[in-house]
């Protein structure tokens, strides 16, 4: 038997039955709104932690400005440890 076409989605508590494109299109577009959302708060993140140093008067955290690899770099590296 061919794969079904309609994928079943949960919305709040609620199963629907939509098309396999259009749940992917959905997923795809939420991923995308959250990892800005969570890019913004890192960002926001960094700005208070170092206002909250400056007024205690501490140095500045020191590789606090670090940035997270990307899944392709991350794809690489694990390519070259694999050999």
């Amino acid at each position: 038997p061919s794969p079904p076409e309609k994928a079943m989605v949960c919305f709040g508590g609620m199963f629907i039955e939509l098309p396999k494109a259009k749940t992917r299109e959905m997923l795809r577009q939420d991923q995308e709104e959250l990892d800005e959302e969570i890019n913004n708060l890192r960002k926001e993140l960094r700005v208070k932690v170092n206002r909250l140093y400056e007024a205690q008067g501490k140095p500045e955290l020191k590789g606090f400005n670090l940035n997270p690899m990307s899944a392709e770099e991350m794809k690489l590296i694990n390519r070259i440890l694999e050999g």
